[in-house]
């Protein structure tokens, strides 16, 4: 995974979850990344449905020591923490957390004053067979704050 890491500041609106996961799949192109852009998804619509439209997030996606990728989503929101609930077979929303339980090798939150920060570990993608080679990715447009 060269190139990494990457990282992007913007505003969390809903607009901006398919245009990060395109750029994630332009960047990440050859390589089975659909865990990766999952769990991106469900960190970035958690900000949106629980801390607000709008909220100012860091997204990074980087490499650990151990070879796998680490993503995380950091918004200003420190006493919202995300729960794992048990959604039962009838619900039809509250499932994003066990999707990236079950997806992530590992997951937690990381509290600071006036930020925390959700983030998930991944495999490394692999190479499909007959990939092509990386174009890299342009920051999402939702770039300001104000």
């Amino acid at each position: 995974m060269n190139g990494l890491p990457l990282t992007w500041e913007f505003l969390a609106v809903p607009q901006a979850v398919p245009e990060v996961r395109q750029i994630l799949r332009e960047r990440f192109e050859g390589e089975d990344a659909s865990d990766l852009v999952l769990c991106v998804s469900e960190l970035l619509a958690n900000v949106i449905t629980h801390v607000g439209e709008r909220t100012p997030v860091a997204l990074r996606v980087s490499a650990t020591p151990s070879g796998r990728v680490r993503v995380a989503v950091s918004d200003p929101a420190a006493a919202v923490w995300p729960a794992l609930r048990d959604t039962g077979p009838e619900g039809t929303s509250g499932r994003g957390l066990q999707l990236l339980d079950a997806l992530a090798l590992r997951w937690g939150v990381e509290q600071a004053p006036y930020r925390k920060t959700v983030w998930c570990e991944l495999r490394v993608p692999e190479r499909r067979v007959g990939g092509r080679p990386d174009r890299g990715g342009a920051a999402p447009s939702y770039q300001g704050c104000g």
